[in-house]
This record gives structure tokens, sequence and C-alpha cells, in this order.
């Protein structure tokens, strides 16, 4: 998807000299990978603490499976 971008050009020199990359594509692609994952970073802080983990559930007993070790049922 081509596209013509009206790019700050003192933000992209910064941002290409500190990043020491070859091209601006790769200086542009690079700051919107980091931009993205810091998003998800934040987004998943923001879940701290409002999920209850258990370390006794169990896939299988939520689906009302039984686990079979040899010749025995669980």
């Amino acid at each position: 998807m081509p596209t013509n971008l009206a790019i700050n050009d003192e933000l992209l020199a910064s941002a290409f000299i500190i990043g020491g990359l070859k091209t601006k594509k790769e200086t542009v692609n690079l700051a919107l990978e980091e931009f993205i994952r810091k998003r998800k970073r934040k987004e998943a802080m923001e879940l701290f603490g409002k999920i209850d983990f258990r370390n006794e559930w169990s896939p299988g007993k939520a689906r009302g499976k039984k686990r079979i070790f040899a010749d025995k049922t669980v």
C-alpha cells in the first residue's frame, strides 16, 4: 500500500541517526514496530492484577475431560 506521508523532517532525521539504520523506510518501520510493542505492553500492564490466575485450574477439567495415564483414568 504505497503512500505519500508528510513526515516531520527533524523527527525523521533524529530517529534515523539514533536508530543507526540505513534508510528512512527502515527507520519509519522500526519506529512503528516500537510504537506498537509499547502500546501492547501498556495494555498488558493495565490488566495486571485484574485477572485471577489459579495454578490448580486445568483446561481439561474445565471441559469435563478425564486424563488417562497408562491403564488408569484420573
